[in-house]
């Protein structure tokens, strides 16, 4: 009933096919939720009655699998993020709070058709790496009962790696949705600060706070990405940008050998065959220094950014502090006499800092990372539970301070059968193209996902060791991008997302009338009367191309589309006679902002 290493596109198959319907797979997930020997995942589900009848309201509507791009796709989020009517505690009993409306993050998955089935354990106000700092108990790596999970998001990533739900949501300031995503063999991806809305988060360090997603594969969390990615003037700190592009084989960054501090020689051993195989595949791999990256990653622990920590929850502990774990009250109550000088010292600190760092990576294209040193036993965080933890930020604490995107990706297993994960880093806003490269990565490494270590449901194929094979290229506008209703015709033919950019700006973009699901209009005018429109680069097989094609309807074909750069690539134009009746939504710039203002 519930397919190994679930996918948002082996769930949409399978109830378009009528082979599953939303309530059969809600009552089985239920049903392994109940029975699961790990009974520290979950803080509050929902009500099993909410849960059938959101399946049978959707199932009823006979337009909403074609319509909603997370049609009957189970989820969870960490209980640091506001699901309207349900309790939220941050994992600390005494703070719970009952919300009135849902984060804006839970609203559009649910907006988007998405069931959700609850909230899950975390490390008490998301402040620790390990998973085991909450009165709801410790979550287990899924491998080995005696391991920690890995936090702050341990109940998410669990969820995720035991088949409870597709997908769910973390939070990740220093590493909380990518270590815990290396200790249990799934995807964590940490997108951008600020592109996905923290507007009904709990914050951290509130700066610095990213919502983030875990999946068993890139696609997957590519896919909700896409969802989640928007302007909220909710979130003073949201933002946007055109999403960058990383070359078809990026260069590829690694620790020197001296850098490599690892509390595991399997660890070791495994980070370089990890390389290797990189190396194999034809990808150029060099060493970069890491010291800068190291002092960045110290200012978040060791320097004045815990003042944040306890600007957002300071308060509360003075007044109940036999109600917090005493390593998160220890950690938090540092930052209480910081002065605020230090913090201006500590923030033209990280500026040069950010100067050291960019010209570290001024030769490669991405960084290629443990994402943890070791994994630790629950008795030696036990014996050691501020120093254990905080060796695991080694290679995660940096990123939001340097303003990088991240995702985690399985790689390997050690001879001991313990998981071991890397995470691929960029600059800001290169989220598409970094998921894309590591969905190709996760399929060439082969670690298999979750517990049953099944490989990843996703149309990436492992790199070829040569130049890439002939490949056509196509620019989508509408109802194909990631994560839209269509866009399940392009994985299918195992097209691959390039990059997202812009046409020129000499472009007008309609709603057409009476189309199912809905479809834009991209059409081409007089220079002056357009804007440059949002779009994606697809990659396919001249093959797959062919049949694409030929399958396009009227009014809709194909033909040469300019982009914001110069090119001139084949993609979807419109027919003329369409545009009877048709509505002008050139100013939202883009068919998602459209249908996001529609919502």
């Amino acid at each position: 009933m519930i397919p190994a290493n679930m996918s948002i596109a082996t769930l949409r198959a399978a109830y378009a096919n009528a082979t599953t319907t939303p309530r059969a797979m809600i009552e089985a997930l239920l049903t392994t939720i109940a029975i699961c020997p790990d009974q520290a995942i979950w803080i509050t589900l929902a009500p099993a009655d909410t849960l059938l009848v959101r399946a049978d309201t959707l199932a009823g509507d006979p337009t909403a699998l074609a319509r909603l791009p997370l049609f009957g796709i189970p989820f969870a989020v960490k209980d640091n993020i506001d699901v309207a009517g349900l309790p939220t505690t941050a994992a600390c009993p005494d703070f719970a709070y009952i919300p009135t409306q849902n984060a804006t993050c839970v609203q559009r998955l649910l907006d988007a058709g998405a069931i959700l089935i609850g909230k899950t354990n975390m490390d008490q106000f998301a402040t620790g790496l390990v998973g085991t700092r909450s009165p709801y108990g410790a979550p287990s790596c899924v491998f080995d009962a005696s391991r920690v999970s890995g936090g702050s998001s341990s109940g998410s990533a669990v969820a995720v790696a035991r088949g409870q739900v597709c997908f769910a949501l973390g939070t990740d300031t220093a590493g909380s949705g990518r270590v815990p995503a290396a200790f249990n063999s799934i995807v964590g991806l940490k997108p951008t600060r600020g592109i996905i809305s923290a507007a009904g988060v709990v914050p951290a360090c509130q700066t610095l706070d990213c919502v983030s997603i875990f999946a068993n594969s890139a696609t997957d969390a590519q896919n909700v990405l896409a969802i989640l990615a928007t302007v909220d003037a909710a979130d003073p700190l949201s933002r946007a940008d055109t999403p960058r592009a990383l070359p078809a084989r990026p260069r590829i960054g690694v620790l020197a050998a001296a850098d490599r501090a690892f509390g595991d020689s399997a660890y070791a051993k495994a980070y370089a065959n990890t390389i290797a195989q990189t190396r194999a595949a034809g990808y150029a791999v060099s060493d970069i220094p890491y010291a800068a990256f190291a002092e960045t990653a110290a200012l978040l622990y060791a320097g004045p950014y815990l003042a944040e920590r306890f600007a957002a929850i300071g308060k509360f502990i003075e007044q109940n502090p036999t109600a917090i774990d005493a390593s998160v009250r220890q950690i938090i109550m540092s930052g209480r006499d910081i002065p605020a000088h230090s913090l201006f010292s500590a923030t033209i600190r990280l500026a040069t800092l950010r100067q050291h760092i960019n010209a570290a990576i001024a030769d490669i294209d991405v960084l290629l990372l443990p994402t943890a040193p070791y994994l630790p036993t629950k008795a030696a965080i036990a014996a050691d539970p501020i120093g254990a933890n905080a060796r695991l930020g080694a290679w995660t604490n940096f990123v939001n301070l340097a303003d990088l995107a991240a995702i985690a990706v399985p790689a390997s297993f050690t001879p001991s059968g313990l998981p071991f994960g890397v995470t691929l880093l960029a600059p800001a806003f290169t989220d598409s193209a970094l998921a894309d490269l590591g969905g190709t990565l996760q399929h060439l490494y082969g670690a298999g996902v979750g517990i049953t270590r099944a490989p990843p449901v996703s149309p990436h194929p492992g790199p070829p060791p040569g130049p890439p094979g002939p490949h056509m290229t196509i620019v989508v506008a509408g109802a194909h991008l990631t994560g839209m209703p269509l866009n399940p015709q392009l994985l299918a033919l195992g097209a691959i997302l390039k990059t997202a950019t812009t046409t020129a700006p000499n472009y007008c973009l309609y709603a057409l009338a009476g189309t199912v699901p809905a479809k834009p209009g991209l059409v081409r005018v007089a220079p002056g009367r357009g804007a440059a429109i949002a779009v994606e680069i697809w990659e396919m097989s001249p093959q797959a191309f062919a049949q694409f094609v030929a399958a396009i309807p009227a009014p809709l074909g194909i033909g040469k589309v300019d982009l914001a750069d110069g090119a001139h690539l084949p993609g979807f134009i419109c027919e003329p006679i369409a545009l009877a009746g048709a509505t002008d939504i050139t100013q939202f710039g883009g068919w998602r902002a459209y249908i996001n203002s529609q919502t």
